[in-house]
């Protein structure tokens, strides 16, 4: 039996986030540039899309692009700016024709002109889709949100519109960019690494973690039914009993 015959549809995790890593080393097992990986990396983002839109998964997060990415060389970055453009006009039909909607994460105004100029189109396109929405974390990490989202809280507290009193948990999460997105239940990460770089910090608290060693430009549909089925054999708590969770 497929993984896919083995899931529970009445049981699917309305948001799936994921790590892609490994598109270097895979690039490097086969002799290539890093870029050549990337590129590969493509092909499993669209077959993930799908087949998460075909599920009836609600949101998919995904870590395309880390502020930390920017210390790259610079070479390797303003070649992954341009396959991501290329990629967002190339994927606006597959977007349309699955009735995805587009949005994206992070300090977008750090993004090179074009690069916004592109995905602001391709979000203003899909907005009135509604089977699935695509996030994608570009120039993300939890630790800019968080600070981020302080900043902006602590301006609204000088100017009298928060009172210090007032912040408790949902008021400061309503500061973040993700703060329209309801947390995701799971997190996968390819490639054998087993830590979340700096990813949702705050969204992950209860999520439950899949690490697969697939390198993410050989990671299919099938992987991903994989980690679904071993999501719904796990009893998630939230600090409860398995007593209480059970009644």
């Amino acid at each position: 039996m497929s993984f896919k015959d083995q899931i529970q549809t009445e049981n699917l995790p309305q948001h799936i986030a994921i790590i892609m890593d490994g598109n270097g080393r895979w690039a490097k097992q086969r002799g290539k540039l890093r870029l050549f990986g990337h590129k590969h990396g493509v092909t499993s983002v669209n077959e993930t899309t799908k087949a998460a839109a075909e599920l009836g998964i609600k949101y998919l997060t995904l870590y395309a692009f880390s502020t930390e990415n920017w210390n790259r060389p610079k070479a390797e970055v303003a070649a992954l700016m341009k396959l991501l453009v290329q990629t967002i006009h190339r994927e606006i039909k597959t977007l349309h024709e699955n009735n995805i909607r587009l949005q994206a994460i992070g300090n977008l105004e750090s993004l090179p002109a074009v690069t916004r100029k592109e995905l602001k189109e391709a979000i203003k396109q899909t907005s009135e889709h509604d089977r699935m929405t695509l996030n994608l974390a570009l120039s993300y990490s939890s630790r800019w949100e968080i600070t981020h989202a302080a900043k902006e809280l602590s301006k609204d507290v000088a100017l009298g519109k928060v009172l210090p009193e007032m912040v408790d948990e949902d008021l400061f999460k309503s500061y973040f960019v993700t703060n329209l997105i309801p947390d995701p239940e799971l997190l996968i990460r390819t490639s054998g690494e087993f830590r979340v770089s700096n990813f949702l910090l705050w969204q992950i608290a209860y999520s439950e973690l899949y690490f697969t060693p697939k390198l993410w430009p050989d990671f299919r549909k099938e992987d991903l039914y994989e980690a679904i089925v071993d999501f719904q054999k796990r009893e998630r708590r939230f600090g409860k009993t398995s007593e209480q969770i059970s009644k």
